[in-house]
């Protein structure tokens, strides 16, 4: 399997969208290999957690998304969905799931009906640990112009997770001491 042809294959008509989205994920790619290798004790197939890292975005080519130069009719929160009905229809359904599971630290059923989220009312966070790594590394890169090439420090991805809840922040507390990156979060007060 090509990751880099597939993504060809359904941004056909799109190269400059073709270009946003292969570098952010290739990035995001690099980034999720670095940490799958520091992680000690784990078989992680390094294999897979690249190819689904590129092709993790794959569905934002069929949302409206003027800025990376996609025109398509669903909106942009739909790429992960989106993505792995595509991914499934390729015969690939684990890479799929990491498109569905990658957004944040995961949107949970609960969160997609509280916030009235315009997307199927289901579990879609990341379970497995490669799963994880690719949402993790996803999350020090955007896709926006002028940002494209530059990696968030851990602390602005602490606060852009904060605008959604401490819950989310404390997820990904958990994931960097998971790899051996930070210490584990202390829980959070009860209500």
């Amino acid at each position: 399997m090509n990751p880099r042809a597939l993504l060809e294959k359904y941004f056909n008509d799109n190269p400059q969208g073709l270009e946003i989205v292969y570098r952010h994920s290739r990035m995001v790619a690099d980034k999720a290999l670095a940490i799958a290798e520091g992680v000690k004790g784990r078989q992680l197939d390094l294999r897979f957690i690249e190819e689904a890292a590129l092709l993790h975005d794959i569905g934002v080519s069929r949302v409206y998304a003027p800025k990376l130069n996609c025109f398509g009719k669903a909106p942009y929160l739909s790429h992960g969905i989106i993505g792995r009905t595509i991914l499934d229809a390729e015969g690939l359904p684990h890479h799929a799931m990491v498109c569905e599971r990658h957004i944040g630290v995961g949107l949970t059923a609960r969160d997609i009906a509280e916030q009235k989220l315009a997307l199927p009312e289901r579990e879609m966070s990341p379970v497995t640990d490669c799963e994880r790594i690719v949402a993790l590394a996803d999350l020090f890169y955007s896709k926006k112009g002028g940002e494209l090439e530059r990696e968030k420090s851990t602390e602005q991805v602490r606060s852009d997770l904060a605008r959604f809840s401490q819950e989310k922040v404390r997820i990904f507390e958990n994931w960097l001491a998971d790899f051996g990156l930070g210490t584990p979060a202390p829980p959070l007060p009860l209500a």
